[in-house]
């Protein structure tokens, strides 16, 4: 597979910490000698990666930016690991799945790859249409979660979710003009959420194939939230009922 980049001390470091022999290099800034950059680059070469001086220059020019705080590597692109059914399959408890309909920036994806590693989401999928891939932008931004929660892009997202409510998973959309609020649903069973991009929301046969809809309540001026604070609220409220109850 060809190489590809991930940057930021977070990202870098989870990729040392699960799949250290995809390391091909790691760029770092010769600058600094703080307490953070020499602790990375002892965990670094502890697990056997080849570290190389650079400057500002290289580094931005390695990673197409300048948030890479200092740190960028090289590395060869890893096979996915799973497939939706088996990671079904393998799931611990009630399954807990994010779907993201149309989301294409790459930093509210990685914003939402990192919540749902917070809350313990078994996967999250998207169509492989209309939809941001895995790049190092989202590596970064998703500070390690990229390498721990699936990321499945599939061809047909309505095909995909019949299949989840053949397993007896709900299906659950967001919109705005819902009756009923995520805080009214009882959350501890099997669940899909479904969340469409900022602006347009969900498309209209995504929206038809879900088992019902909610809404987030919004009391103030504003009329709707950014597609990674919405899943946040949505993830975290499962993993409130699931581990203390709905109530």
């Amino acid at each position: 597979m060809k190489p590809g980049i991930l940057y930021g001390f977070h990202a870098v470091t989870v990729r040392l910490k699960t799949a250290p022999e995809s390391v091909l290099e790691v760029h770092v800034d010769a600058t600094r000698r703080d307490a953070r950059m020499r602790g990375f680059v002892e965990r670094a070469q502890a697990a056997g990666a080849k570290i190389v001086d650079s400057d500002d220059a290289r580094l931005a020019k390695l990673c197409g930016g300048r948030g890479h705080q200092g740190v960028v590597a090289r590395v060869q692109a890893l096979a996915p690991k799973h497939s939706l059914d088996d990671v079904l399959d393998e799931a611990d408890g009630p399954p807990l799945v994010l779907v993201l309909d149309g989301v294409t920036d790459p930093h509210n994806l990685g914003a939402c790859l990192r919540v749902a590693d917070g809350a313990g989401a078994h996967a999250v999928v998207a169509p492989r249409d209309h939809a941001v891939g895995l790049n190092a932008t989202v590596a970064k931004v998703a500070s390690g979660a990229a390498e721990t929660v699936p990321y499945l892009m599939v061809t047909n997202l309505a095909r995909t979710l019949g299949d989840l409510k053949e397993r007896d998973i709900r299906v659950i959309g967001t919109s705005d003009d819902a009756e009923q609020t995520l805080y009214d649903l009882d959350l501890t069973g099997p669940v899909a959420l479904v969340l469409g991009a900022e602006g347009p929301g969900m498309r209209q046969l995504t929206r038809k194939t879900c088992d019902q809809l909610v809404r987030i309540p919004m009391n103030g001026a504003v009329e709707s939230l950014n597609v990674s604070v919405a899943a946040a609220v949505c993830l975290y409220e499962a993993l409130r009922q699931r581990q203390h109850g709905r109530a």
